[in-house]
């Protein structure tokens, strides 16, 4: 017989403190900030939580309330939002546009931060309003996005050095 670990690991569990699916693993634990209890919602293969809120406690009022497909469902819901929410704010922060221009001779300039952890950098690119590129080039992570910016870069000719 064969045991892996990781097959275990991946099993369904339905305890009353511990929930876990494919995906989600529901922990209710002890709230440090006081006498109550809170849930945790970790997403398989993160190193923390994506969702801690607080627990509801059960009739004796000293022990939570066990966990039921109801609970998990709803908080696997809420916490799939909050990576959501974490997601995209984290693109608007390193995505940028502006479009100068107006009519057939709108241009589209992107900004694209990489945060490489060594050496961050953006990538500064243009198009036109069916999507030709005309121009890249490589920029400071700091580099400010703006119109004026932007416009100046066009008017420089999509210059590969831009401060």
């Amino acid at each position: 017989m064969n045991d892996n670990n990781d097959s275990e690991e991946n099993l369904p569990i339905q305890e009353p403190r511990l929930w876990r699916d494919e995906v989600w693993t529901a922990k209710v634990v002890k709230n440090e900030d006081d006498d109550g209890w809170a849930v945790e919602m970790t997403r398989h293969g993160d190193p923390e939580p994506a969702l801690v809120g607080p627990w509801t406690m059960g009739r004796d009022k000293k022990n939570p309330k066990p966990l039921d497909p109801s609970a998990f469902h709803t908080l696997v819901k809420t916490a799939a939002e909050v990576l959501r929410r974490h997601e995209q704010q984290l693109h608007g922060q390193l995505n940028k546009h502006v479009n100068i221009g107006d009519g057939s001779g709108r241009i589209r300039v992107a900004l694209q931060i990489v945060p490489d952890e060594d050496n961050p950098y953006a990538v500064l690119t243009a198009q036109d309003e069916s999507g030709v590129q005309l121009g890249e080039a490589r920029v400071p992570p700091t580099f400010k996005l703006t119109s004026a910016s932007a416009e100046a870069w066009i008017e420089g000719g999509y210059a590969s050095k831009v401060r």
